[in-house]
């Protein structure tokens, strides 16, 4: 053998341990804390590069690269399964890399349910939250969605232009529309009547946020009365400000589950693998909701958690409030299209 052909063959088997140790993670704000990480390193001597991001980056990442790039992501459960039929951007899961007993079995269960295609599972839950309505109790009576376009919330309410905002409205004018999913037409008719509503509701909004710190600050400053945001901010705001409250709307808080998916062309399935057993550890998934301010699908977890989150939870909902959450089913293929071109609407609408 030349020396040539020994020193390729020596720097490919050093790149491919380099590769064993390293994790490239696609994930969330506040989901890897610094000492989790620093805890997983220690352990196992795999390294975590982290790159964060949201639910339509990381299917445009992904897409953009047909799966490359990264050994996990963290989509939630209902943008796999319809991305997977469209791009073919992630693989299934092993699930007998999976300690299934480190989960809540109907979570898992659940998720497994959502993100499977013909037969195949390709997302595994970890955290989990709610969308719905913060108030501040001193100036709103706001009790669901559509009370953000009450004439006494005039100018002082704020929301985002995004699928959520669909959904809760129809939600709110007493229509399923999860229901809907599969008659694109009858899905396009109810999307069409709440961005009548949502026009109309336009001179109701301060502004439509995007980052969380504007939305954050305007509720601090009494700028807004109501905004439809995501239940951690609400508690967050309520630790500072009690009369600032997290409610969960009559027609139904919009629950989501993050999920843990393998995109198609990672190359490090094991360090993966590793990951998402080390963060469903109680002690570790504790942690890490911790920083994320939610909820996790970690069984046990709950036990060693924030007893102020707990308090505040179990405020926001009392157990109806729990039976009426209304999970996100997995997008079938069009569906955003008819929501981006109902929302491209109301964003032109004067």
């Amino acid at each position: 053998m030349s020396r040539v052909v020994l020193a390729t063959l020596l720097l490919a088997a050093g790149a491919a341990q380099a590769q064993d140790k390293t994790l490239r993670l696609l994930t969330w704000a506040d989901y890897v804390p610094k000492d989790v990480l620093e805890q997983f390193t220690k352990e196992t001597g795999i390294k975590v590069e982290v790159t964060l991001s949201n639910n339509e980056e990381m299917i445009s990442k992904l897409r953009a690269t047909a799966g490359a790039g990264f050994d996990l992501a963290q989509p939630s459960q209902d943008r796999i399964a319809g991305p997977q039929g469209e791009f073919k951007i992630y693989k299934p899961m092993d699930l007998s890399k999976i300690k299934s007993d480190l989960f809540i079995a109907p979570m898992l269960e659940a998720t497994r349910l959502n993100t499977s295609i013909d037969g195949k599972v390709y997302g595994l839950p970890h955290i989990w939250g709610t969308d719905g309505l913060v108030i501040n109790t001193k100036t709103s009576k706001a009790a669901d969605y559509n009370d953000l376009c009450a004439a006494d919330n005039a100018g002082k309410v704020s929301m985002r232009l995004k699928r959520p905002t669909l959904i809760a409205f129809a939600f709110a004018s007493g229509k399923n529309p999860f229901a809907l999913y599969s008659d694109a037409k009858a899905y396009g008719a109810l999307m069409d009547d709440v961005g009548k509503a949502l026009t109309e509701c336009k001179k109701n909004v301060k502004f439509y946020w995007d980052g969380k710190d504007q939305l954050l600050a305007g509720m601090r400053s009494g700028e807004l009365t109501t905004a439809m945001m995501w239940d951690t901010g609400g508690w967050g705001l309520n630790k500072t400000n009690p009369e600032i409250k997290f409610v969960a709307p009559k027609s139904g808080a919009l629950g989501w589950v993050d999920t843990f998916a393998l995109p198609a062309k990672g190359k490090n399935d094991e360090a993966a693998y590793a990951w998402i057993n080390f963060n469903m550890r109680p002690e570790i998934a504790a942690k890490v909701a911790g920083s994320a301010g939610n909820f996790t699908a970690s069984k046990g977890a709950d036990q060693l958690m924030d007893p102020v989150l707990k308090k505040q939870f179990a405020e926001s909902f009392p157990e109806a409030a729990i039976k009426n959450i209304k999970w996100y089913p997995a997008v079938p293929a069009g569906i955003e299209d008819i929501e981006g071109r109902v929302l491209d609407r109301v964003k032109a609408a004067k």
